[in-house]
């Protein structure tokens, strides 16, 4: 699979419609909220960016370019396939001189090679067959010494039960075609470590990370963000029957007091390798 094509291909009219990150309607998709604190710690403890030129492979609406930039980075460039994603990071970085914007993909960024101290590649790996091509490409861009930070959720990650703050679990209760999509797109720990061997880096750590994804005001709050699939690219595979179906289940699973909040965490893998 191709990472323009495959997943990202519109359909209509049928049983699923994965979303069309080109579609002008979803330029915002991605850049609607800011980054979790816990993110934020939890690399700034693995990993210095401070007056680091960094990229943002799949940079999507800017939220991890524009937060990298708070952390420290004296430099940031955005990359990502969509014009449209792009178009929603520029407005949403907007003033911040530091950063730029271009158009590439994960496979070929056109990026000038032995450029850039830290890549970071966030969310993007489980659309990406040939990791050890992806990886060849970020060796490529990153000085020596640098350093590469991929998270992406493996298998195990996506299949915890779903629970009061874990949500995303109970998708695959009620929409058991949804956990085998999610499992052949997903890939392993040891295949990304083996993939990052096979492109020329060492001394790969791996790190979890439960990272607070959204809080709650109320149950409805929830439901609304969810028939609006805000942010996530799997509730596309649900017709809109489907969808009110899950949320009504959803609803029903979780158990909190009317006055609290929710509190949506997803848990995340967290590679860091580096370039010698």
């Amino acid at each position: 699979m191709d990472y323009n094509e495959g997943e990202f291909l519109q359909m209509t009219g049928g049983a699923f419609m994965p979303i069309n990150f080109h579609d002008e309607k979803n330029r915002f998709t991605y850049a609607s909220r800011d980054a979790d604190q816990t993110w934020m710690r939890k690399i700034d403890s693995i990993v210095d960016v401070t007056n680091k030129k960094v990229v943002d492979i799949g940079c999507g609406g800017g939220i991890y370019t524009k937060t990298l930039i708070e952390m420290g980075a004296a430099h940031v460039t955005g990359l990502d396939f969509s014009e449209q994603s792009l178009a929603g990071a520029r407005v949403y970085c907007e003033g911040l001189s530091n950063v730029e914007f271009v158009k590439g993909n994960a496979l070929q960024t056109n990026l000038t090679s032995n450029q850039y101290d830290v890549v970071l590649e966030r969310a993007v790996t489980h659309h990406i067959d040939d990791l050890v091509a992806n990886f060849q490409e970020i060796n490529r861009i990153l000085k020596e010494d640098g350093v590469c930070i991929i998270q992406d959720r493996t298998p195990e990650d996506c299949f915890l039960p779903g629970s009061d703050t874990h949500i995303r679990g109970f998708f695959f209760d009620q929409f058991p075609r949804l956990k085998e999509k999610e499992q052949n797109r997903r890939h392993t720990s040891e295949t990304v470590k083996d993939a990052f061997s096979e492109a020329g880096f060492a001394h790969v750590e791996e790190h979890k990370l439960w990272e607070t994804r959204k809080i709650y005001n109320t149950i409805e709050e929830l439901s609304q963000d969810l028939l609006a699939r805000t942010g996530r690219s799997l509730l596309h595979e649900l017709t809109d029957e489907e969808l009110q179906q899950l949320t009504a289940h959803i609803e029903n699973s979780i158990n909190v007091a009317p006055n609290d909040k929710i509190n949506e965490q997803d848990r995340w893998t967290i590679w860091i390798a580096k370039k010698y």
